[in-house]
């Protein structure tokens, strides 16, 4: 049977309580946020504050949060609790709420399998008469707690549907979990051990039975492009992924579509410079249109680096320059990027504007200065770009 909306809620059966007094059971007349995270899981880094300040607004409604740690990756459990007590001293030292450790799998028998729940941070809210009120994402805790409190949101037509779309969506994650689990047997020890042949193989099962799997469709074109170099299939495979990239409105979709030709990391010089330039621009254009440089969008980290590829290749210097300083800019938008992340994407930014002005750039506290190599050897035969 099914976890959700008007189950009683399952125990809490954890290892060790790391932080706050061990919790035994769920007290009649309280709230819980029950939040599963890990330290690795940067959503769930990246929820952690507003948990906070949630613990905070509403501890004298009688709310408590309650996070358990049940997905720590180490070799023993002795090594992923030290792990994690030591980075809850490091990151958190004044937490507000109960961390539970559990390294058996219990909790996630208990609590994340029987929900369909699959990703973390995930967050169960276990109503005063320890019946499932909601389950879904930290984010959003916002538009429901309050309704929680007051009583008005299980009864509620919005918590029923939500609850029917998050089950219906778990459900077509497990179907797809049987179909995938198979090939990524075959497709795991092919990619260890370099064998493309077998992994082309695997991959072409695996679009086979789900053509939406943007991860297979980027892993095959990559393989037949940068790997085995068959462009004669490659290209094709290409030139379709880029047109359901388009087709499908998705940013995160073209954007891969574009690291595929212009990741400034890469050496594109054996493509030809005809196709991958036209696939550029067309891929350019309905980023841009999708996520505009002057608009307030986050993450445009994702897909701005391989435009301002593009365009530096283009033979258009300043336009690139531009589309690197915008990216840099929307790291300190108002939609959060954790500390970590933002410092990984700023590096290569940097890097980057630093190779397209040919002297030393910074942002911020960071520096950097050119770089020999950078990927010029088709511009010439590149369609110059107008700005």
């Amino acid at each position: 049977m099914v976890l959700g909306l008007e189950s009683p809620a399952p125990p809490i059966t954890v290892e060790n309580w790391l932080r706050g007094e061990p919790l035994t059971s769920f007290e009649p007349g309280k709230v819980y946020i029950v939040e599963f995270w890990a330290t690795w899981c940067e959503p769930c880094v990246a929820a952690m504050p507003h948990l906070v300040e949630l613990q905070d607004k509403y501890k004298d409604s009688g709310v408590e949060v309650v996070a358990v740690a049940a997905y720590e990756q180490a070799r023993t459990t002795d090594e992923a609790r030290t792990k994690l007590d030591t980075w809850l001293s490091e990151k958190l030292p004044n937490l507000n709420y109960r961390v539970g450790f559990d390294y058996t799998e219990k909790m996630d028998k208990l609590w994340m399998d029987p929900s369909l729940s699959v990703g973390i941070p995930t967050s169960f809210v276990v109503d005063r008469d320890g019946h499932i009120a909601f389950i879904g994402f930290p984010t959003e805790l916002d538009g429901v707690l309050s309704k929680i409190l007051n009583g008005s949101w299980r009864s509620s037509d919005e918590a029923r549907n939500a609850d029917k779309e998050r089950i219906a969506k778990g459900e077509k994650e497990a179907r797809e979990r049987a179909l995938t689990e198979p090939i990524f047997a075959k497709l795991t020890p092919a990619m260890e051990a370099k064998d493309w042949t077998k992994a082309l193989s695997a991959l072409e099962e695996g679009v086979a039975v789900m053509p939406d799997d943007l991860n297979f469709r980027v892993l095959r074109a990559d393989l037949l492009l940068h790997k085995v170099r068959d462009l004669q299939t490659g290209l094709p495979v290409m030139s379709q992924l880029v047109r359901d990239a388009i087709d499908k409105k998705s940013e995160l979709w073209m954007a891969e579509a574009m690291r595929q030709l212009f990741d400034p990391a890469n050496d594109n010089s054996h493509l030809p410079p005809a196709e991958r330039f036209a696939m550029g621009k067309e891929l350019s254009e309905h980023i841009l249109a999708l996520n505009p440089p002057q608009g307030g969008q986050a993450l445009k980290f994702l897909s701005y680096p391989a435009i301002a590829q593009y365009y530096y290749e283009s033979g258009n210097k300043d336009r690139a320059i531009e589309v690197v300083e915008v990216a840099l800019k929307s790291l300190d938008g108002p939609e959060p990027i954790p500390e970590e992340l933002k410092q990984e994407v700023m590096s290569p930014l940097v890097q980057a504007l630093a190779n397209y002005k040919g002297e030393k750039a910074c942002y911020g506290s960071l520096c950097a200065t050119p770089r020999r190599g950078v990927s010029q050897s088709t511009k010439a035969q590149a369609p110059e770009e107008k700005r």
